[in-house]
């Protein structure tokens, strides 16, 4: 029978009594049975009868309150064991706050979800309201007791179903399994390592890595899930299967946020929502599973391997810190993103081909016929792939009657191993054989060759439609449905589509490699047939959504899907203009962008206009619109942060503009690149370029251009260190703002931003002050990230004064840093975030809050190595140093309405420090600080020097001053 283990204090013996009273009624109906000490018999060893309890226990209630979270015996004896069998999946802890206590003060207890609601504690309610709560929790027991399974062996382990379960986005593999065996124990051992928090499995496509992960989830499956509380899955496979794609998880993001119980909004930030659905997975013992991640990373070359999604990047480096479970990712390429917790948080295993014994089981399981020796040559000769074997055994057994000899007949094919060649050797075989017997078969295999995920059956229908795609579906149009359905079980006994169980509403899917092999065959050698079948495919996908503009990302999918159809279909200017244009980007309204924040998929969208994104554009796009695409994909790639990737692009964009004499846009798309080069730290080629922009805007003579474009050369002189030159620009920008604005009174905005940055480096603070007074009080709703940075400045100006005038009351400018990183982060725009995270640091420092001083510059540091921002690595760096100096120093005094926190310990090796960095938290000695004091200077000194970032010359003077000092 289930049991119930009541932990209280004696001196909350009532309780104790009004709770039991309840689970005895359930007692009696013989639905479980309760324990608590009192229930110990006269003369026992009391000791061994508790732990005797808890190893028998499927349920524990802690009755909490000052009482028992003071007791040493409840602490150190009772509340680890509780842990440790919790952690294994064995046991449910449910907290029931009686009486008044800080119980979210208490590390171990504050991340589960005590009863009553919100941990209203049941002392203070009236008798029957304390009743009636009891009784919901006795039913709310009984629910998790009645999940318990039966054991059949005594020595079993009990463990508790998933509170929540979805696996049905991983592609389906076949049943068996060979030669795998070491795989699996990694698996179960990552699994009860509380360590491994993320690990990785790395091959080329086709050697086994989803069938090995569904394997180990069966074998998962069948004990409960080992104590797993969620077990969630996602395949990124369905995007492209080649590292050169341009895919997006966006559509993850938005699943598994609402899947793990998100309410309320998105943010906009990759950043954010990565950290967010982080937040939501730590919360509870969790299985999560990431497979074929290769779409969403970059291919060869100075990036391999790195995420190109920032989003993804935040959750797994979150992940790998927090998380209570497993993640399990399977890639082509490892993770480099993880590289710096490897063998610590996060393990990489490279799932190598099969041996040659379990080589010869899988062609074994084919029922072939030959001598032994003949099936180990086979499995070398296919060097252990295990699609390739598969295929080979399938295709032996039906066209050569078994003969594990007749491999020979098996053409070659220069395709190399990476990219699937030993399967496509067989696949070759097939298509030679289906054409000698003119079978449909292979139709229908050129079929799914159209598609980047499963097909739906009424996307088939649309190609099986009257008239005939010749060269295509011929044989299919007039293919009767008992002959149709014959040839699908006929291609599912080959191994050539998933089966029939699999999909429960038509669809037809494929291994991805054998997906491409046939559709990369159809594009080659019968292109009209290729562009007629995406052409209906466009046409449907278009039409399918119920609204002409859709309001969400899953509405828009098909609308993403069509896209790439009518790119394939030669259609790109069609599919640009009706769909992408006036349907996702809603002109000018950038719908997809402000509203959804959903920068992944802009990306992946635009990507299929490039013959090889971003360098090559579809010649089937006009000059106007490769223009404004060209464009469009920069401004998209710095705001996530890969500036890197933004620059050509962007280059390419701003030539077509010049081009055809577009002199307003010319204007914009310099400056773009001026901004994007400046982030990267190449201060003189940004000059040039924002000065470029001045030009072009004179030349197309709109007034707003004229005047902001002023204000960013001005901003780039600044970083120049070249103050003079930059306020006249300055002075001179604002005087044409205000003649093209009337009723402005100075420049607002980010053109503001800038110009109060520079007011205050020179440290006219009162000039700030009052300026941005007057724009508060006038300004009127604008975008968000404009009254965000305007909220920096305020907040910003009003910190220092309070420094300089030695009161140090930093409560109103915590009020407006606080909202203008968040209003930062709902803008989305990463390159803009770290302004608010460094000044909000400042103020942490001044506060002598330094723990969440690092907290905030280490999520400059992740921003700003991911996006190659040199600047901003600057800025981080010179503000670390002065944290550690006064964290170290000591000599700051209790700030007035900051939450002052202790600089160090003192231990038996003398003071100690803690710093976080990369999201782990160091302590360390004195020394090691200026050690790090010396290194992170040197890092500033060294970044200030090669970007031309002279703004920070003073600064690093005055901190290499202290270094020499000391």
């Amino acid at each position: 029978m289930p049991k119930v283990f009541i932990n209280y204090s004696h001196k909350d013996e009532t309780w104790k009594q009004r709770l039991d009273t309840h689970l005895q009624v359930l007692e009696r109906e013989g639905l479980l049975d309760s324990w608590n000490d009192r229930d110990i018999m006269p003369g026992a060893e009391w000791f061994p009868a508790i732990e005797n309890a808890i190893e028998a226990a499927h349920v524990v209630v802690l009755l909490i309150s000052a009482n028992s979270l003071i007791s040493d015996f409840i602490l150190d004896e009772e509340v680890p064991r509780f842990l440790e069998k919790k952690e294994k999946g064995q046991l449910k802890i449910f907290p029931l706050i009686i009486k008044p206590c800080l119980w979210d003060e208490v590390k171990w207890l504050s991340k589960y979800q005590v009863r009553p609601t919100d941990g209203v504690p049941l002392s203070i309610m009236d008798d029957a309201q304390a009743e009636l709560a009891l009784v919901g929790f006795a039913r709310e027991i009984l629910k998790a007791l009645r999940a318990v399974p039966d054991t059949k062996e005594e020595d079993a382990l009990s463990y508790f179903p998933p509170e929540k379960l979805d696996l049905s986005r991983l592609p389906v593999t076949g049943n068996d399994l060979f030669g795998r065996e070491k795989e699996l124990q990694f698996l179960d051992d990552a699994w009860n390592n509380p360590r491994a928090k993320v690990i990785s499995f790395i091959a080329w496509g086709g050697v086994g890595k989803s069938a090995l992960v569904n394997a180990w989830l069966n074998r998962m499956d069948e004990q409960n899930f080992k104590g797993a509380e969620r077990v969630y899955g996602w395949s990124f496979y369905s995007q492209g299967t080649r590292e050169d794609t341009q895919a997006s998880a966006d559509g993850f993001m938005n699943d598994a946020l609402k899947w793990f119980g998100h309410e309320g909004d998105v943010p906009k930030s990759q950043f954010e929502k990565g950290r967010l659905l982080a937040s939501h997975i730590a919360g509870k013992r969790t299985l999560l599973v990431l497979d074929g991640l290769e779409p969403l990373q970059y291919p060869p070359g100075e990036m391999y391997g790195n995420l190109k999604d920032q989003a993804m990047v935040a959750l797994l480096r979150q992940l790998a810190r927090t998380m209570d479970g497993l993640c399990i990712v399977t890639s082509r390429a490892p993770v480099e993103n993880l590289k710096n917790t490897e063998g610590r948080m996060s393990f990489t295993h490279e799932l190598e081909n099969l041996n040659d014994e379990a080589g010869k089981q899988v062609l074994k399981s084919y029922d072939l016929n030959g001598p032994d020796e003949e099936f180990e040559k086979t499995s070398q000769e296919f060097k252990g792939h295990a699609l390739a074997l598969n295929l080979v055994g399938s295709y032996l057994k039906t066209v050569h009657d078994g003969d594990i000899r007749k491999r020979d007949l098996i053409p070659k094919i220069t395709e190399d191993e990476k990219h699937g060649g030993h399967a496509r050797r067989v696949m070759e075989s097939y298509e030679q054989w289906f054409l000698k017997d003119d079978k449909p078969e292979l139709d229908i295999l050129y079929l799914l060759g159209l598609f980047d995920r499963p097909a739906s059956k009424e996307a088939i229908d649309v190609l099986k439609a009257e008239p005939a795609i010749p060269g295509l579906t011929d044989r299919l149009a007039g293919l009767s449905f008992a002959k149709w359905k014959i040839s699908m079980q006929h291609l599912r006994d080959l191994s050539l589509i998933a089966k029939k169980e699999n999909y429960g509403d038509g669809s037809l899917d494929c291994h991805p490699l054998i997906r491409e092999h046939f559709g990369e065959k159809l594009q080659r050698e019968n292109s009209g047939a290729w562009k007629k079948a995406h052409s209906r495919l466009y046409e449907y996908y278009k039409n399918l959504p119920e609204k002409e503009l859709p309001d969400t990302l899953e509405e828009m999918e098909p609308l993403f899907v069509a896209i790439r159809h009518g790119c394939l279909a030669g259609e790109s200017q069609a599919a640009y203009n009706n769909v992408f244009y006036k349907r996702i980007k809603r002109k000018n309204e950038y719908y997809i962008l402000y509203k959804l924040g959903a920068y992944g998929s802009f990306l992946s969208s635009l990507s299929n206009f490039f013959k090889i994104p971003w360098q090559q554009i579809s010649p089937e796009i006009n000059e106007g619109s490769k223009a404004v695409i060209l464009s469009q994909v920069g401004v998209a790639l710095r705001a996530v942060g890969r500036l890197l990737e933004a620059v050509q692009p962007s280059e390419t964009g701003l030539v077509r503009y010049i081009k055809i004499d577009q002199w307003e846009f010319s204007a914009i798309a310099s400056n773009n690149l001026g901004r994007l080069l400046l982030r990267r730290g190449e201060v003189r080629a940004a000059q040039e370029y924002t000065r470029k922009s001045v030009d072009f805007a004179d030349r197309s003579g709109v007034e707003f251009q004229i005047a902001s474009k002023r204000a960013y050369l001005a901003d780039v002189l600044f970083q120049e260190g070249r103050f003079k030159e930059a306020e006249s620009f300055f002075v001179e920008s604002e005087k044409k703002w205000k003649k093209s604005r009337p009723g402005y009174p100075c420049l607002n905005s980010l053109w503001g931003f800038f110009y109060h940055e520079m007011l205050i480096d020179l440290g006219r603070f009162d000039e700030v002050l009052e300026r941005s007074q007057k724009i508060l009080d006038w300004r009127l709703p604008t975008y968000i990230i404009a009254t965000s940075l305007e909220d920096l400045s305020y907040g910003k100006v009003l910190m220092l004064l309070s420094v300089q005038n030695g009161s140090m009351d930093f409560s109103k400018a915590e009020d407006f840093l606080v909202q203008a990183v968040d209003g930062l982060r709902k803008a989305g725009e990463q390159d803009a975030l770290p302004h608010g995270l460094l000044t909000r640091a400042t103020l942490r420092r001044h506060q002598e809050n330094f723990p969440a001083a690092w907290v905030d510059l280490d999520e400059t540091l992740e921003i700003a190595e991911y996006g190659g921002m040199r600047l901003h690595l600057t800025d981080y760096y010179l503000e670390a140093c002065r944290v550690i100096r006064d964290q170290v120093s000591g000599e700051r005094s209790q700030v007035s309405g900051g939450r002052s926190q202790v600089s160090g310990v003192r231990g038996q090796g003398g003071e100690r420090f803690e710093i976080l960095e990369q999201g782990e938290t160091f302590v360390l000695t004195k020394e090691e600080m200026q050690e790090k004091f010396n290194t992170f200077l040197a890092e500033a000194e060294r970044l200030i020097k090669e970007c031309g970032y002279h703004r920070r010359d003073g600064e690093l003077a005055e901190l290499k001053g202290m270094e020499n000092a000391k």
